[in-house]
């Protein structure tokens, strides 16, 4: 027969390795085998890819490597790690013994002519306890705790690639914009010099009796029209430098003089390789995410099932001290107590039973929330590769275009001159040049736009963060290593 004495321990080894709740499952759902647009060759890792470096400009390039150092959303996520972590180590503290230790001394006496013979003089106590405590840890309630919060942590470290990967999205498209609306200013300064041409040649025109005072009015409306653009073009210009010296934590007045003397609008010729759906789920950072919240929420379902279970608290203090009383006796005294506490939960009008519902409810929403992820994911890719496939035809057209009106216009003026066709020819020919120029920068500025969206949607490009490299004051430019410590 087995004894009392040697069963027990043997017992509580088997509760020990019980958990309560489901194991995490990585999540599944049925994905097509390529984008409809796209091959069926997988990506391998692309979180290293630069694909801004494509568009050729050094000044972008700058840009973004700074951004990745200084921009303060980044460096704001990156102090999530360190809260997460934090928190990993709070959450397996509750199945660890807790010891405390306290000490005192006191002083008393009593003096004068009430005071009694036996308790004249002083008395000097000199005390101190030790406190041990240990909840075991039968159903798994603090590992499963653990579990979640390390499932949040490897969330937080995902959560620094999408920031990292969003800084780069918002500061290539800031850039591309900044060039866009440079370029119209441009446009509209060389417009304005070809319709004051006109303006000055309809005037000596007029003089010699070949053009009427209308001729010259709407010319001189044209000119005012091509004035009243530049104030708005360059304040659109204005707005997209102030975000980009946001976004890289400088003044303003330092992106500024950097961007001063415009420059070309960059141009991306090429292709994207996209890969195939399932690969979003690796090189995604937003569905990464997703995924470590639900298991963080799965292993919260065995955080509120151990909590419906009997549980065993072992305890234990011991007191010494030392008692020293002047012209009579000293001596010591030491108390010690230790035993387990038992805790059953009976009635608690259902409070935990609703607790476990709440977590399979948190649970279950966060997988629709991952499958939604996933979702949107691959329509962003869809969206974008067909955008990308056919942004180059739009722009080809739109040379053509350019090229066709500003012929029209050179023809259109040399007759106007030699007083074969009308003023109102030679305007409107300057409002389809002005219009197709318009029209071709912001061709150039939306396929710009969708080859970075398209990178930014299939998760290329971010530089993952690494455990040694965390921020430790929110005021340290930080700089994260491209390889993710394990």
């Amino acid at each position: 027969m087995v004894s009392i004495r040697t069963a027990a321990p043997a017992l509580l080894l088997i509760l020990a390795g019980c958990v309560s709740g489901p194991d995490h499952k990585p999540p599944e759902m049925p994905l097509p085998a390529k984008f409809s647009e796209g091959g069926t060759k997988m990506n391998g890792d692309i979180a290293g890819s630069q694909w801004w470096t494509a568009f050729g400009d050094s000044k972008l390039n700058a840009f973004a490597a700074q951004g990745l150092a200084q921009n303060l959303t980044i460096q704001q996520t990156l102090e999530r790690i360190n809260q997460a972590e934090a928190a990993v180590v709070s959450a397996g503290a509750g199945g660890l013994p807790g010891l405390t230790l306290s000490g005192d001394n006191t002083t008393s006496g009593q003096r004068g002519t009430q005071a009694l013979r036996s308790q004249a003089g002083s008395r000097n106590t000199t005390g101190a306890s030790a406190s041990i405590s240990w909840l075991l840890d039968l159903w798994g309630q603090y590992r499963r705790s653990t579990e979640s919060a390390n499932a949040s942590l490897d969330a937080a470290y995902s959560s620094v690639d999408a920031a990292r990967l969003t800084y780069l999205q918002d500061l290539a498209s800031s850039y591309v914009s900044a060039r866009y609306y440079q370029t119209l200013i441009s446009i509209a300064q060389e417009n304005l010099k070809s319709r004051r041409d006109t303006l000055s040649l309809t005037k000596f025109q007029l003089e010699a009796g070949a053009a009427s005072r209308l001729d010259v009015v709407q010319a001189e409306g044209l000119v005012n029209q091509t004035l009243a653009l530049v104030p708005g073009y360059e304040i659109s210009y204005r707005q997209q430098v102030h975000h980009i010296a946001t976004l890289l934590n400088v003044s303003s007045a330092t992106i500024i003089a950097q961007m001063q003397g415009g420059g070309k609008q960059p141009v991306f010729r090429g292709s994207v390789r996209t890969g195939v759906p399932a690969d979003l789920i690796r090189n995604r950072p937003d569905i990464r995410v997703a995924e470590r919240t639900l298991a963080a929420s799965t292993a919260e379902i065995g955080v509120a099932e151990a909590k419906l279970f009997p549980s065993i608290t072992l305890s234990g203090s011991i007191s010494p001290s030392y008692i020293h009383n002047s012209g009579s006796t000293s001596g010591n005294l030491t108390s010690w107590s230790f035993g387990p506490t038992l805790n059953l939960p009976i009635f608690d009008g259902g409070a935990l039973r609703a607790g476990v519902k709440s977590a399979e409810s948190a649970s279950r929403q966060n997988y629709i929330s991952w499958q939604q992820t996933v979702r949107t994911a691959i329509e962003q890719v869809e969206n974008y590769l067909s955008a990308v496939a056919r942004d180059a035809q739009t722009v080809a057209a739109q040379h053509a275009q350019v090229k066709s009106y500003q012929e029209a216009l050179q023809l259109s003026t040399a007759s106007y001159k030699d007083g074969a066709s009308s003023l109102l020819d030679v305007l409107d020919a300057q409002r389809n040049v002005t219009a197709a120029q318009q029209s071709l920068a912001q061709a150039i500025q939306q396929s710009a736009l969708d080859y970075i969206n398209l990178n930014v949607a299939i998760g290329a490009g971010y530089v993952p963060a690494g455990k040694a490299n965390v921020a430790q004051a929110p005021a340290k430019v930080v700089k994260v290593s491209a390889k993710k410590a394990n």
